[in-house]
């Protein structure tokens, strides 16, 4: 299948770089599969639509602010971005800048909070960096401590002006129910960006039951499928833990089951093409599952996701989910994207989501 029929031109004014106002006054775009409806509301309607009907399975996965700006011993400013656990809670697979300054054994540091040693360097996952961090029990505590937010790279943040902006995106690139001890993801799972707890009271009122699964979002999300077939694309690899509970309620036949972002679903369709029956413990694995048409979805009722990037695995999933089954998804995904588009929808992560039912 051609990568090019999952291309559209979406205009640069679109782009949100800042989140709405309130976080469940995005819009949203709700899209009825079985009567091939279209309605236009907000996301505080969301208890009204949807009611008690589903239990919500959601990414708890905590953002971890995790670039951090040190220097090197000459004086020399360094950018690090931790990216990837590389062992201990110490070492990280990181990205620096300047990279070229900086081979295995050299070292920089933050007084203060940490000081940091180039172990080796690798091709994919960037430099393996080792991190003495006195007074903390981790480098995750420093980051927390001093780290900024790894926003996406097409948001911008003018580096004379941006400073004035990073409160607000500590607080809304991550979800109001994200777990701080499920500090794992350097990209926010950003369908549930748009949650509230008063949103939340009101599906609970409703009946609605809320179930976590935690997915390590990497860097891999952004990355475009450069391959001419989607076949062809080697899909990024990511952690995912899903605890008993939520086990039982996915293979439980009561009610239907709605999956917040395509992080989430990513874990379920991957858990449950590996496991049977639920288990009494946790369950953690990696999921390598690249969900494109035709593919069939074992565990997702209705699916809440936001606009996404052309040529985008994300955008992949999404047309599979509007035809499962079938590959008719991808010209519907195009007829939504262009009428979201003509009502100045906002796209990407502080943008406005949708509602596939």
């Amino acid at each position: 299948m051609k990568t090019a029929l999952f291309d559209y031109a979406l205009p640069p004014e679109l782009i949100a770089q800042t989140p709405a106002a309130r976080r469940d006054q995005s819009r949203l775009l709700v899209v009825d599969r079985s009567r091939r409806t279209v309605a236009h509301h907000v996301f505080a309607d969301l208890p009204d639509l949807i009611g008690g009907r589903f239990a919500l399975f959601r990414n708890n996965a905590n953002v971890i602010p995790a670039r951090l700006f040190a220097q090197r011993p000459t004086g020399g400013r360094v950018e690090c971005f931790l990216h990837q656990p590389a062992g201990s809670p110490n070492d990280w697979w990181c990205l620096l800048r300047p990279g070229r300054k900086l081979p295995p054994g050299a070292t920089f540091g933050r007084p203060g909070y940490f000081t940091a040693t180039v172990l080796e360097k690798h091709e994919e996952r960037g430099y393996r960096v080792g991190f003495a961090t006195p007074g903390y029990d981790s480098i995750i505590e420093v980051a927390h401590a001093i780290g900024e937010v790894p926003l996406p790279p097409y948001i911008a943040r003018d580096p004379t002006t941006g400073s004035a902006l990073a409160p607000l995106d500590l607080e809304r690139y991550r979800t109001h129910y994200a777990d701080r001890a499920k500090s794992v993801a350097v990209a926010a799972p950003t369908a549930g960006l748009h949650f509230t707890p008063e949103v939340d009271a009101r599906l609970a009122a409703a009946g609605a039951a809320f179930f976590d699964v935690t997915l390590h979002v990497g860097l891999g999300t952004f990355r475009p499928i450069q391959t001419d077939d989607i076949e062809a694309h080697q899909i990024h690899r990511e952690i995912y833990e899903i605890p008993a509970a939520t086990q039982a309620a996915l293979f439980s036949q009561r009610g239907r089951r709605l999956a917040v972002g395509t992080t989430s679903v990513r874990s379920i369709e991957d858990f449950l093409r590996k496991h049977d029956a639920p288990s009494p413990d946790p369950i953690r694995d990696e999921a390598g599952l690249f969900l494109h048409p035709p593919c069939e979805f074992r565990g997702i009722d209705a699916l809440i996701t936001n606009f996404h990037q052309p040529r985008s695995t994300l955008l992949c999933l999404v047309a599979a989910f509007l035809a499962p089954g079938r590959t008719d998804g991808i010209a519907w995904l195009h007829e939504l994207y262009a009428e979201a588009i003509g009502r100045q929808y906002r796209f990407f992560s502080y943008g406005d989501a949708m509602l596939i039912l």
